[in-house]
């Protein structure tokens, strides 16, 4: 009678559970999704990356932001921290340069190493140039290794452990000269140069457009010539021991599962492809483009033995 009784209560359950509503799983994404840019608003990295938020919001009808999280150029990268910290479901992005997962993990912030991040692709190389004032009195790179043995000569930069400055520093050494002293701005654009405080700066092309008829480029970096700058060369042309490209790409943690990834790749790589994103490319020099996952790992891994290289010099 016992066993009976246990089977009848037992086939009651199950006929319960069957008639009970199934708990629907919740389908990505179902509530609002941020771009997190570790850097402030309007250079190329956030345009575009406010261009996928936009397609994103009209492709999946959720709220989607570009959230700008500026911190140190040199790090604390909090923008990035932010994304480490958040749990692992494609609703906190990062837009990266790739200062995040190149040099992040070796200085010194817990969150960050080790690398917590995969990339979903990369889409932009910055129209990244060192630049002199007008007034120079050399035009080219030579012309100021040839001056700075005999004068000092003040660089500004973003941030000294970032790739641009550390590929700035680097082309010096290799061509036998140093820079009398440096430092970091928040800003690097006419103003800075025509304010006296510096002598030379490396920054993003579109930060000196303004005033490209009042500065001279003596370099750009990256591998290949910027098109609006064709007649100065790259840091790789003069060295190729430092080629290294100033990219930026979206990241979300490793734990992301791949389906949430696909939709975010699927809008990102076709707003590449768009007019707007192509428009942007033709008015500042910047290389727009959709390069994948894989694609992006190999990149990264080649930049942090480049990084190496850079290294052995500066030490």
């Amino acid at each position: 009678m016992k066993n009976l009784t246990k089977a009848i209560l037992a086939s009651g359950t199950a006929l319960v559970m069957l008639a009970a509503p199934i708990a629907a799983v919740a389908d990505y994404p179902e509530k609002p999704v941020s771009f997190v840019v570790p850097w402030p608003p309007g250079d190329l990295e956030d345009v575009l990356t406010r261009m996928i938020a936009d397609d994103f919001q009209a492709k999946y009808g959720v709220p989607a932001a570009v959230v700008n999280k500026p911190g140190g150029g040199g790090g604390p990268f909090p923008g990035a921290v932010e994304v480490a910290n958040a749990p692992a479901d494609g609703y906190t992005i990062g837009s990266f340069l790739i200062a995040v997962p190149v040099v992040g993990p070796n200085i010194g912030i817990p969150e960050l190493n080790p690398d917590p991040f995969e990339p979903l692709g990369t889409f932009l190389t910055y129209p990244f140039v060192i630049v002199a004032g007008k007034d120079a009195p050399y035009d080219d790179m030579a012309g100021l290794a040839a001056y700075a043995q005999e004068n000092d000569v003040l660089l500004g930069h973003f941030g000294a452990p970032l790739v641009p400055t550390q590929v700035t520093k680097a082309l010096a050494a290799k061509m036998d000269f140093s820079y009398a002293s440096d430092a970091a701005f928040d800003a690097l654009d006419c103003n800075t140069l025509a304010s006296g405080d510096v002598d030379v700066i490396n920054t993003t092309l579109q930060l000196v457009l303004p005033c490209l008829d009042e500065v001279k480029v003596l370099a750009s970096i990256g591998e290949e010539r910027i098109s609006l700058t064709s007649d100065s060369p790259t840091v790789a042309e003069l060295e190729p021991d430092l080629n290294v490209s100033l990219w930026n790409g979206l990241f979300v943690h490793k734990d992301t599962p791949a389906d949430v990834r696909e939709k975010i790749i699927a809008v990102a790589a076709e707003t590449m492809k768009s007019e707007r994103a192509q428009a942007l490319a033709a008015e500042t020099g910047a290389l727009v483009y959709w390069q994948d996952a894989e694609a992006s790992k190999a990149r990264i891994s080649q930049d942090i033995k480049t990084m190496g290289v850079i290294d052995g010099l500066l030490k």
